[in-house]
């Protein structure tokens, strides 16, 4: 909903409650026949609570807006493992998927619903994960308008695709908070999404058995991630952009981003080195790394040419 609007947690900063309407309409879009969290409640649960149910859990979400504390269960991520290939005791050949607590997740939905009209008119249109009416045929689009207009001109066309290490995990939440006040996400609703993090764990459950819990300093943790991902991505990608590019129309391109899927685009080698080592200062500022041995550039050109 707009931050203007009386029923929910007001964009403006003013405290308000959170209505009933609000927290239906994001039960109702739960997908069912989903592993449940910590707490082991289901969204089936939750899709079946009529309206004196879904009246207390109303009232559990603002307890949580207007105390900015939330229940701990709501911060504890279940973490499955499940295995990729290779060596099976290597912890790398793993990847976890993460079950959240459905009631928490209701709850950071009600928050994405203020927080998202704020950053969303400031996100750069290179970006096109986690973004209503975008995709990745906005990305194919605009990649083939770029090559279509360079060869135009005969000129060749400079791609390095840049692969970021775990860079879910290696989010530094204060870095992320600072971010948050540079979009100008006002204060009550900042201490709200901090909530959800403050107490931060996860355990790890292997054959029926979940590990005791530890805490988790960095990294996503709610149903807030994807949005909070992408307002961390556009900073980061808005300050390594200079003056190098590749012109599409009138409009200067330097990357497209899909997420932390990234491509640096340029109108010659050295000016897209510079764009790399630019965007790989910044991305070290916040504790994010590139994995040189994924990363790959290519040319594209209308004649054979030498590369380096």
């Amino acid at each position: 909903m707009p931050p203007s609007q009386e029923s929910g947690p007001e964009a403006s900063g003013v405290s308000s409650s959170i209505s009933l309407v609000e927290v239906t309409e994001v039960v109702v879009k739960l997908f069912s026949c989903k592993a449940p969290g910590v707490d082991e409640i289901r969204p089936e649960m939750l899709k079946v609570l009529d309206i004196v149910g879904l009246s207390w859990l109303m009232r559990l979400c603002n307890i949580a807006w207007t105390s900015r504390t939330v229940p701990l269960d709501w911060q504890t991520r279940v973490v499955v493992p499940i295995f990729k290939k290779g060596d099976r005791r290597v912890c790398a050949n793993y990847w976890g998927i993460t079950l959240l607590s459905l009631p928490g997740k209701v709850y950071a939905k009600v928050l994405e619903r203020s927080l998202r009209p704020i950053v969303e008119p400031q996100t750069e249109e290179e970006q096109c994960r986690f973004r209503p009416s975008h995709g990745t045929m906005d990305q194919h689009f605009t990649l083939s308008r770029i090559v279509v207009g360079a060869w135009k001109f005969a000129n060749p066309v400079y791609m390095c695709f840049v692969d970021l290490e775990k860079t879910y995990d290696r989010v530094p939440r204060d870095i992320l908070w600072e971010v948050l006040r540079e979009y100008a996400v006002p204060g009550l609703l900042l201490r709200a999404i901090r909530s959800l993090y403050s107490q931060s764990q996860s355990c790890v459950h292997i054959l029926n058995i979940k590990s005791d819990p530890f805490s988790v300093s960095a990294g996503h943790g709610c149903a807030l991630s994807p949005l909070l991902f992408v307002i961390f991505m556009d900073r980061v990608s808005r300050r390594s952009q200079g003056l190098e590019g590749i012109m599409c129309g009138s409009q200067s391109v330097v990357s497209l981003l899909f997420a932390d899927d990234v491509v640096l685009l340029a109108e010659s080698h050295g000016c897209l080195q510079r764009s790399l080592e630019q965007f790989a200062a910044e991305c070290e500022a916040v504790g994010m790394r590139i994995s040189t041995s994924k990363s790959e550039s290519m040319v594209l050109a209308q004649k054979r040419m030498a590369c380096s």
